[in-house]
């Protein structure tokens, strides 16, 4: 009996760690070859801290082994810093050669470097990841980087309701960078449109050299239904546009007219600067008023002039309806009932499903309000998509939002209620 409690006594104090092993960990992260080693060393220092600290009694004793650990925190601290400006390009060069199609990366700067090694890339998150990825993505339209970001929509702010459908990331979408940007976003609203629309998102990301939103919700996310997949030769595939000039001849950064650059791969002879600073067309640094107001408005202007190509959405009976009915992604859905519920009660009600939601249909908004009495918007949000149909009615035609915070669908009767007071 004296044995087994000596034993546990022997358990819950273990013998204090070695303060000069902790010492040396930290010491190592500025001697590693690697930043992925550099992440064990920072790990396992960590570790050993924490085991440090809980071995010590908290009495007065043990203060100045707690000054020492806190000292040697702040070294690790100092030193992890170093990680954490370790830039792509190292991390990148120690990576394996990239032989593939596509790159599915987690970490959505690497992916970026995979693209100019001749991938395409895309990554995926929901929330408060979506959130983290904004500065890439300014980075990704400053240096027309294509990829894709698939935002599966939950509820939020903040960790919100993980695993519960909204659509509040809307506006993130066009506007969560800093600076004057244009993106592409796109919304489906069941499996087959996912596998569709996925497609597109890749082919107007190599279209544009521009990020292209990809904004699912939970609901779309988690559902079950048939998806019909075309032979491989019958799916449109837009190539990348690759340059066919001469290393001398070419530059990163020129145009054609189109004002979309051709690219050229990494490893392949050329010469070229990407960076996210404002730039010329060699891509090295332009710090000028001159060269961002050219570089900027290119960004915009190449995303702007092709709305009517880049605006998909699906249009019926808007042609003598008293009130639209304004939707995207999975309320779309529920939107529909509501709709057959209107219109199975006289009223004329059409519809207007938005499956690109940036850049925003103006023109057809503008068409339609010059023709109907009202815009019925319902969104998983308290209103986001509605500000914007409500600037291009113009005040043509009242526009009524019905709105939810998330965590579940619209009700339709909730739907057909507004159209119903937009009628009144």
């Amino acid at each position: 009996m004296t044995k087994s409690v000596a034993k546990k006594k022997s358990a819950s104090n273990p013998r204090p760690l070695d303060v000069e092993e902790i010492r040396t960990r930290i010491a190592a992260l500025r001697g590693e070859p690697t930043p992925w080693l550099a992440y064990r060393d920072a790990n396992v220092a960590r570790d050993l801290l924490d085991r440090r600290l809980a071995a010590l009694p908290t009495t007065n004793a043990s203060r100045p082994q707690r000054r020492q650990l806190a000292s040697l925190r702040a070294q690790l601290a100092a030193a992890e810093v170093l990680l954490r400006d370790m830039n792509v390009d190292t991390i990148a060069a120690e990576t394996e050669p990239i032989d593939a199609r596509f790159l599915v990366e987690r970490y959505e700067t690497i992916a970026a470097w995979g693209v100019w090694g001749g991938a395409k890339a895309f990554t995926v998150t929901s929330g408060p990841g979506f959130s983290l990825m904004m500065e890439h993505i300014g980075y990704a339209a400053m240096t027309e980087t294509p990829c894709v970001f698939v935002d599966v929509q939950r509820g939020g702010p903040s960790t919100g309701l993980p695993t519960l459908p909204a659509q509040g990331d809307m506006m993130q979408a066009r506007w969560g960078s800093h600076g004057d940007y244009e993106i592409i976003a796109l919304c489906p609203n069941s499996p087959q449109e996912c596998f569709d629309l996925t497609i597109k998102a890749f082919n107007f990301a190599e279209e544009y050299r521009v990020p292209v939103m990809f904004m699912m919700d939970e609901v779309v996310g988690h559902m079950t239904e048939k998806v019909v997949i075309p032979p491989a030769d019958q799916v449109e595939v837009v190539p990348r546009k690759h340059t066919h000039k001469s290393v001398e001849e070419y530059l990163p950064y020129q145009t054609n007219g189109d004002m979309v650059p051709e690219m050229a791969h990494a490893g392949e002879g050329y010469k070229f600067h990407v960076t996210g600073l404002t730039h010329d067309e060699r891509g090295y640094p332009n710090m000028t008023p001159q060269m961002q107001q050219k570089l900027v408005t290119r960004l915009q202007k190449k995303i702007r002039d092709a709305e009517e190509r880049i605006s998909l959405f699906e249009e019926a009976g808007t042609e003598n309806a008293d009130v639209i009915v304004v939707s995207y992604g999975i309320t779309s859905r529920v939107a529909q009932r509501a709709i057959d519920m209107a219109r199975g009660r006289g009223l004329k009600v059409g519809k207007l499903r938005l499956i690109t939601a940036w850049p925003f249909p103006e023109r057809k908004i503008r068409e339609l309000a010059g023709r109907t009495k009202a815009f019925v918007v319902p969104e998983l949000n308290l209103g986001q998509m509605v500000r914007e149909v409500e600037r291009c009615a113009d005040g043509k035609a009242k526009t009524l939002l019905v709105p939810h915070a998330g965590g579940s669908v619209h009700r339709p009767e909730d739907i057909l209620a507004a159209i119903q007071e937009a009628l009144r």
